[in-house]
């Protein structure tokens, strides 16, 4: 049976993808902060689903738990097929905040420990000569939304160089760069959904069906739902100028 390793797989986009898996016979390892969180997922998957259900309790700001969960992604025994690197929060600190700590935790959890992640399932996987990376990145990579946008940039292209490394070896990578999906993670990041267009939000269980068919197609970059793919497309041939413009606006609608 496969085992997929999710990091934030209790909530949101994770817990999608760790139901929409363990629905396919797919075993888990959830990585997640809490514990006890973790602990109920773990249960409530078993119950519905019947598949084994691992859970490591860490926090990928810290590098010593990222290693830990490198090992169980390099292990030789029961391992595993599919690493969805999805740990992530929104940032909406100024970038001339004097206080950078907010800043400097989304990359420890969304570069540092992606990239530590992807490598070591990379080494893992193309040496048994299969296996797929999922990274969720996000649309806002192709704005100028602050350091959220700079670092979801910076997943998408890596994703898209762990894909060059990897051609051949049997190991497919995937960006998912999704736009408004309607999680926890707006109210967390103290987002007005309010200011978001209805017509714009995206179900996150519709949002990984879609994924998974890309993955499956060896897309190296999934963009869920016609209207972000029109979007994003404009977003890449418009004028940088443009663009800054319109993150400006969506800034100022979010802040006001």
């Amino acid at each position: 049976m496969p085992i997929a390793l999710i990091t934030g797989g209790t909530s949101g986009i994770g817990a999608a993808f760790a139901s929409a898996l363990a629905s396919r016979g797919t075993d888990l390892v959830l990585v997640a902060r809490d514990a006890d969180r973790l602990a109920t997922a773990a249960a409530d998957l078993s119950s519905r689903f019947g598949v084994e259900v691992e859970t490591v309790a860490a926090d990928l700001a810290d590098r010593e738990d990222v290693g830990r969960v490198a090992a169980v992604l390099e292990r030789a025994e029961r391992p595993i097929d599919m690493l969805v690197n999805n740990a992530g929060f929104g940032v909406h600190d100024a970038l001339l905040a004097e206080d950078t700590t907010l800043h400097e935790r989304a990359l420890d959890v969304m570069v540092r420990a992606v990239l530590v992640l992807g490598g070591a399932a990379g080494r893992a996987m193309s040496a048994r000569g299969s296996g797929y990376i999922v990274n969720t990145s996000s649309t806002a990579g192709f704005i100028t939304m602050g350091a959220y946008s700079a670092v979801k940039a910076w997943v998408t292209t890596y994703s898209e160089g762990l894909a060059v490394e990897l051609a051949g070896t049997g190991v497919g990578v995937t960006a998912l760069c999704p736009g408004w999906v309607r999680t926890e993670f707006h109210e967390r990041a103290g987002i007005r959904a309010s200011s978001i267009p209805s017509f714009l939000w995206i179900d996150a269980d519709a949002l990984v069906a879609e994924c998974l068919r890309d993955v499956a197609r060896g897309r190296v970059i999934s963009i869920p739902s016609v209207r972000f793919r029109v979007l994003m497309w404009l977003a890449r041939h418009a004028p940088r100028g443009a663009i800054r413009w319109v993150s400006g606006r969506i800034s100022s609608s979010r802040r006001h």
